[in-house]
């Protein structure tokens, strides 16, 4: 049986025994990252020959056709030779860039294809790194290179001093080089001082490689990496299509309900007083009981129609807003619900109803799954922000990442730039709090 004792000396404890500053010169990040610098200039080196070559070269020939593909090959092969940076970002410096949108053309051909080459911003991006990647590299090779040659160097120095050359000077000196100039030591405390200043070199080496990566990083993200129109256009391709999924499940929803419930009971309804008209004459006593369950089932279809209603959009929250509109949801909550709405204004209506629903969705799965005994919501604003929290003392043990109605929940609220965090502990209480942006 393994003991408290025994624990102490696996290799993922016995990682962190060291302060980091002590760890950072031996770490497998330093080590990668410095791999990382150590790269960069002679890839720089020929990515740079190759934009400006190429570059130079089809701006030249450009009073000519001859300049037209020569600069889209440039432009091309600077693409190509991004894409290498990206991997060896990904694979050295842990970097996960995606890859950019391709060259999109409406017809093909190869003049097609060079005309997209030279009209997109990713083409001329690729070329900016090219041009601004290399000077960067040789000041991050030197500085890299010298901080970390010099601290390993001063501080093995005790253990290499005795190979170094002696001369025998003057008066007895002990010399070293070139027997002219005393550079040679080898006195205790010399020693101790060249290892001194050899470690605080060493250790502060990481933090220096870490803040000339830190660069790289950046360059990377900024100029090989997607563009933000780009990455803004795929988010917004995706929550429309889960808006649209969403829009689906809801029609589909009303007409079941409306299947299943108040056309079933109106047909229902529709055939029993056939049979009272039938009856009217020959047994008027069972023809009005059967009136009297008919006004009973009349009742009972439109109470299911107004559910309804209050599931598509409810009239109290276009009348009187949220405060209203959540007491009403809180009031057939299984559990007492408390009802704090602090807002200064009214929000967006499409974002007021998300809000609705999403508290109204949060109080059902409170009275089917929580076991809780109280409940609260409590809404407010922060900034250009609407912010929701509902908190139950139930069993707790909700997931969104479960496939549960939380997940679609979240999947709604990002479609509009929401974010749906859940803390729900097992045993309790459960917190989930909307984040919803407070314009649409």
């Amino acid at each position: 049986m393994a003991t408290d004792t025994d624990t102490d000396y696996r290799p993922e404890t016995r990682r962190h025994i060291l302060p980091p500053a002590l760890r950072a010169p031996v770490e497998a990040r330093t080590w990668r990252e410095f791999g990382y610098l150590m790269l960069s200039l002679p890839i720089s080196i020929a990515l740079f020959t190759c934009a400006v070559t190429m570059t130079s070269v089809g701006a030249g020939l450009l009073v000519t056709f001859l300049g037209v593909p020569v600069l889209a090959a440039g432009l091309a092969a600077c693409r190509g030779l991004g894409a290498l940076e990206r991997t060896r970002a990904r694979a050295l410096l842990g970097l996960a860039v995606a890859d950019p949108e391709p060259v999109r053309t409406k017809k093909s051909g190869p003049m097609a294809w060079m005309g997209g080459i030279l009209k997109s911003g990713v083409s001329w991006r690729h070329l900016l790194y090219a041009l601004l990647h290399f000077p960067w590299a040789v000041f991050a090779f030197c500085v890299a290179l010298t901080f970390w040659a010099y601290g390993w160097a001063l501080l093995l120095y005790p253990l290499y001093h005795w190979i170094l050359p002696v001369y025998a000077g003057q008066d007895g000196i002990q010399l070293y080089g070139d027997g002219t100039h005393n550079f040679y030591l080898d006195s205790p405390f010399e020693l101790a001082m060249t290892s001194v200043i050899g470690l605080l070199l060493t250790l502060a080496t990481p933090w220096i490689i870490r803040a000339l990566t830190t660069v790289d990083r950046v360059m990377v993200l900024g100029l090989l990496g997607p563009s933000r129109l780009a990455t803004r256009v795929t988010e917004l391709e995706s929550d429309r299509g889960v808006v649209v999924d969403t829009a689906a499940a809801d029609l589909r929803r009303i007409e079941r309900d409306l299947h299943d419930g108040a056309q079933a009971r109106l047909v229902a309804l529709a055939m029993d007083l056939g049979l009272a008209k039938e009856k009217l004459t020959e047994d008027p006593q069972a023809a009005a009981r059967m009136v009297d369950e008919a006004h009973g089932e009349v009742k009972i279809a439109l109470q299911e129609l107004r559910d309804l209603a209050r599931g598509i959009h409810p009239a109290v929250l276009t009348d009187r807003g949220l405060d209203a509109a959540l007491s009403a949801v809180a009031s057939r909550c299984a559990v007492p619900v408390r009802v704090d709405v602090d807002l200064p204004a009214r929000p967006a209506a499409a974002i007021e109803g998300i809000a609705y629903f999403t508290v109204s969705e949060l109080l059902q799965n409170v009275s089917k799954h929580a076991r809780a005994r109280t409940a609260s919501v409590e809404v407010w604003r922060t900034a250009d922000r609407l912010l929701l929290q509902v908190t139950d003392d139930g069993q707790g043990g909700a997931d969104t990442t479960a496939g549960s109605g939380l997940a679609g929940l979240a999947e709604r609220l990002d479609a509009v730039d929401g974010i749906l965090v859940v803390d729900s502990p097992a045993g309790g209480p459960t917190t989930v709090t909307a984040e919803l942006p407070w314009r649409a």
